[in-house]
Parts: structure tokens; C-alpha cells; sequence
């Protein structure tokens, strides 16, 4: 795996030639080899002419277009469809909405038939109470438990800071995994502007990214410095980001 655009300006640099001058050589426009530059494939017409361009732009420059293809064809195009959740992860969502639904009809039947019991008359109300009050534990005090109790205090809550990954300035990629590099991979696919997800940081959480400039990360209220401008591996701890 590597960098198309940034080998790209690397060897357009090298034979100090411009942008225009591509142009005129290739009849491709500026924008097209700026966004092969910026790997900003979305500004590109189509796959069928991102991969003419990023053929003939290769060879031009004196690199070998099949392999930029396939590099393109593995990283970016393979994922471009792929959905913002995998199936088991929305599947798992779709049970989590059909249990609350259910319940929540449930917790609705039990009110109405309280309501019904209610109006019915005094003899099923004192049933009721009778019940409840049977159901009452009873509890008996002993010397100095209201002093214990007073005494008492709930353990602090420990909060877990989140994680927040959003696309700001335009699509990336991204793979992440609960635990680390190794750990069970939660998503996978495309984020595009103005879109973001956030994560748990009861344990690390390992990002991969492909366009590290075009999103923000925040641990917490904190906002990650310093990201890359190349594809990069991040390891999202309690305490921040790591480069890995």
C-alpha cells in the first residue's frame, strides 16, 4: 500500500513541471490532476475516467499506471459502495428497536388495565392496595442505622470520555476497531462531510484513515492535534490520540 497522490506530486515535482503544463500535455483538466494529487476521488466523473486519468497521469510522470490502478482499485474503489454500518451491526439494531417497541406496548397495556381497575369500583382498588401492600417488604430499624445510613455515600461515578470522529472538509475512508489494531472491526466504509461517529472509550479504539485533513477527532472536549496529511493508523485512548 501507498500514497497515489502525494508519490504523484512527488514525481510531478521532480520534473519540475506544473499543473498547467500536465494539462496541456494530457487535455486533462487541472481539477481532475489536482483531485489524483488530493486523492479527492469524489471530484472525479466517474471510476471508468478516474482510472484513465490516474493511467495516463502515472505514465506521463514516468510511473508504472497499472500499479497505480490496482493501488486504486484495492484501497478506494473495492470500499466505495460499502454501507456506513456492516449487516451484523444493523441487524443488531433492528433487535434493539423491535425489543423497545415491545415493551413499550407492554408498559402501555399495563397502565390501561391499571386505569380500567381503578374506575371499576372500591372492591378491586382495595385489592389492589392489599396486594401492593403485600408485596411491601417490611423493614424494621435497628439502633444507629439511621446514623449509618447518613453516613453512607454513593461511590462517584467514573465517566468514560467518547471519542468523536467527523468528516469536515470533504469524504474519507475509514476502518475502526474496538481494542486495537487486532480488535473486532465495528465499521467500515466512507464518511462523508458533515457526517461522524462516535465510540465508547472504555477501551482504545484503533482508526485507520484515509484523509487525515479533511476530519476532525475529538477525546473528550479535547480536539487531537497534529494529524497527518497522508493515511494513517490512530489509537484513540482515554488520555489521546497515538500515531501507530
Amino acid at each position: 500500500m501507498f500514497d497515489i497522490g502525494a508519490t504523484l506530486v512527488e514525481a510531478r515535482e521532480k520534473r519540475k513541471l506544473s499543473l498547467a503544463d500536465a494539462q496541456k500535455e494530457l487535455r486533462i483538466r487541472e481539477r481532475y490532476l489536482t483531485a489524483l494529487e488530493a486523492e479527492e476521488w469524489d471530484v472525479l466523473p466517474g471510476e471508468a475516467y478516474t482510472r484513465a486519468f490516474l493511467r495516463s497521469y502515472a505514465e506521463f510522470l514516468g510511473l508504472d499506471g497499472t500499479l497505480y490502478v490496482d493501488e486504486y482499485d484495492e484501497r478506494v474503489a473495492a470500499h466505495r459502495d460499502e454501507p456506513f454500518v456492516p449487516d451484523s451491526l444493523a441487524r443488531e439494531g433492528r433487535s434493539r428497536i423491535l425489543f423497545r417497541t415491545t415493551a413499550g406496548v407492554i408498559a402501555v397495556a399495563a397502565v390501561v388495565a391499571a386505569l380500567v381497575a381503578f374506575g371499576s369500583g372500591g372492591t378491586t382498588s382495595a385489592s389492589v392496595q392489599s396486594a401492593a401492600a403485600a408485596a411491601t417488604p417490611q423493614v424494621v430499624a435497628r439502633p444507629g442505622a439511621i446514623a449509618h445510613l447518613r453516613r453512607w455515600a454513593p461511590p462517584k461515578r467514573v465517566v468514560v470520555p467518547t471519542a468523536r470522529i467527523r468528516a469536515v472538509r470533504g469524504r474519507s475512508w475509514f476502518s475502526v476497531r474496538v481494542g486495537g489494531a487486532n480488535g473486532r472491526e465495528v465499521f467500515r466504509g466512507f464518511l462523508d462531510r458533515g457526517h461522524s461517529l462516535s465510540y465508547s472509550l472504555k477501551r482504545n479504539v484503533w482508526v485507520r484513515v484515509g484523509r487525515p485533513r479533511v476530519v476532525t477527532i475529538r477525546v473528550g472536549a479535547h480536539v487531537v492535534r497534529g494529524l497527518p496529511g497522508d493515511p494513517a493508523n490512530l489509537l484513540l485512548t482515554k488520555t489521546g490520540a497515538k500515531r501507530r
